[in-house]
């Protein structure tokens, strides 16, 4: 009887290590997300960038207009998500649970129509409202959530928070075609966003030095017509990190970022 009920002790003890491996490694599969969440949630110097990037977007937007020889009305176009809108709580969720994004468990959280302003964005929408030119929020959401997604907007208080001025994402990721919707009627003076592809279609291809050279050749732009906005969190420069190949396991993923790395 002794032995019976040692074996099956040892037994427990293999199968509770089993499952406290698998929770140790669910642990730590986002765990490359922990500095830059910390950094944005926590340091006074991206408060600082956000500040800074929407006081020149204000005086942009004002040489841009008095320099413009076009009839049309004025337009900015902006993105939402880490430029007028902080999602870093669903980042911090990714790491807290083991989870990498999903349309699932993303959809959750824009559904808690949640997501705080970031510093100086809901100022910017109604600065360019007192000077007559629209805002035009261009995101790559899923036109499922545009009715909470308007919502969120609504909440915190940006201008022209309305159907006619959100563009989401239908079936194509390229924001090409609805740039193109807002200059049919509009001048565009500024694009904001915290992803190059916010501002033109040539930024999409990043397999050629990682679009290190788009960005040389469209240097001018940065500063006058586009403004780009900080995030270490997420966004299209980890394609090419990952060689733009899906499904990678955490582990594969892991080491990918690793030889990535230049040292010295």
């Amino acid at each position: 009887m002794k032995k019976h009920i040692l074996v099956i002790a040892i037994l427990l003890n293999i199968i509770a290590g089993c499952t406290n491996q698998k929770s140790n490694s669910n642990d730590y599969a986002q765990e490359h997300l922990v500095n830059a969440v910390i950094w944005t949630q926590y340091s006074g110097e991206i408060k600082a960038i956000y500040y800074q990037s929407f006081n020149l977007a204000k005086m942009q937007l004002l040489e841009n207009k008095k320099n413009s020889g076009n009839t049309k009305p004025k337009a900015v176009v902006v993105d939402i998500d880490e430029t007028m809108l902080d999602n870093s709580p669903f980042e911090a969720k990714c790491i807290e649970t083991g989870k990498s994004y999903s349309k699932e468990n993303w959809s959750k959280w824009v559904s808690q129509i949640n997501a705080k302003a970031l510093p100086g964005a809901m100022e910017f929408s109604k600065f360019a409202k007192k000077n007559n030119v629209d805002i035009f929020y261009i995101s790559n959401r899923s036109v499922d959530d545009f009715d909470v997604t308007l919502k969120n907007l609504q909440k915190e208080g940006f201008a022209f928070a309305d159907s006619s001025h959100l563009l989401l994402k239908s079936d194509v990721s390229s924001k090409k075609i609805r740039r193109e919707i807002v200059s049919a009627n509009y001048e565009i003076l500024l694009l904001i966003g915290d992803n190059l592809n916010d501002f033109s279609e040539i930024f999409e291809d990043r397999s050629n030095s990682y679009g290190f050279d788009t960005v040389e050749k469209m240097k001018e732009e940065f500063g006058k017509r586009f403004i780009i906005l900080p995030n270490a969190m997420y966004g299209s420069w980890e394609g090419p990190i990952y060689n733009d190949t899906h499904n990678l396991s955490e582990k594969e993923k892991k080491n990918l970022r690793k030889e990535k790395l230049i040292s010295y």
